[in-house]
């Protein structure tokens, strides 16, 4: 099964969420790290790196030779990369998504695709786990093809930390996992977020529920969200200061609430059922 956690909002922490799932567990599987612009989770599983793997994506190299300065390039290109400069065409690096059109259009076949590099995927193993962790070069703007490259990997279960929002991104990492765990906050700014997520996996037909992090008895509009939307909520976690002193010393969410365990494994075969 591929669980997806994934948060409307930052913050919520779903990361740590999915590490003590993860653990709690206590098997072996798959963790994939999308959140690749932030990547965190090995801060808590501190897994060992054995390989790391350069992602590409295709560029556009113009034969100035060849071109004609037509324009065709400019004219199709749907991300503004190509611009035409005096008696010169220039592709924008930053703006570039290598989708390959301009090669497809030019008249001249002046245009040649090359890989131009835009993250790394580590990989390791902590523990029972195979670990996987994208993350992008300082200054590039395409997360998507590192998180596409993460998710070639598969299992029997695999855990996807996915990044916080309802941007591309998000929606990479979500879509064709078999279920979505949304972590969400008691707070407006949760609530408003959370809809905005279940609305994400309804439009990917990903099957979703809810865990409430940082619960202190006033889950009222949560709970009235996911009543409205058929949500269920799976699990909640209490607020709990001894949390976030675990935190400042490197530790983790079970370390800070061993009993957590439990209500873990249990909202994991939840889920399984859910999924039957």
């Amino acid at each position: 099964m591929i669980l997806a956690v994934a948060s409307g909002k930052g913050g919520t922490g779903k990361t740590s969420v999915a590490c003590a799932l993860a653990l709690a567990l206590d098997r072996p599987l798959t963790f994939l790290d999308c959140d690749v612009e932030g990547a965190n989770a090995h801060l808590f599983l501190r897994p060992e790196i054995r390989s790391r793997e350069e992602v590409l994506v295709p560029y556009p190299n113009i034969d100035h030779s060849k071109c004609d300065v037509c324009g065709r390039c400019v004219e199709e290109c749907h991300f503004g990369a190509m611009v035409r400069l005096g008696k010169k065409v220039k592709v924008m690096q930053n703006l570039c998504h290598g989708c390959g059109v301009c090669r497809l259009v030019c008249p001249r076949k002046a245009i040649s695709m090359s890989g131009r590099p835009v993250g790394t995927v580590h990989q390791g193993t902590a523990g029972l786990m195979r670990f996987f962790c994208g993350e992008l070069r300082t200054g590039e703007a395409l997360s998507v093809p590192i998180i596409k490259s993460i998710k070639r990997e598969n299992d029997d279960t695999v855990i996807i930390d996915c990044p916080p929002g309802t941007s591309c991104p998000a929606v990479e990492s979500v879509e064709g996992s078999d279920f979505a765990l949304l972590v969400t906050e008691p707070t407006p700014f949760g609530v408003h977020d959370l809809r905005g997520m279940i609305a994400v996996c309804r439009r990917l037909e990903v099957p979703c529920g809810v865990v409430i992090n940082r619960s202190f008895g006033e889950d009222q509009d949560v709970e009235s969200l996911c009543t409205t939307e058929g949500v269920p909520i799976l699990l909640r976690i209490p607020f709990d200061r001894k949390v976030a002193e675990v935190y400042a010393k490197g530790g983790t969410l079970l370390e800070a609430m061993p009993d957590l365990v439990e209500p873990l494994r249990d909202m994991y075969l939840e889920i399984r059922g859910l999924r039957r």
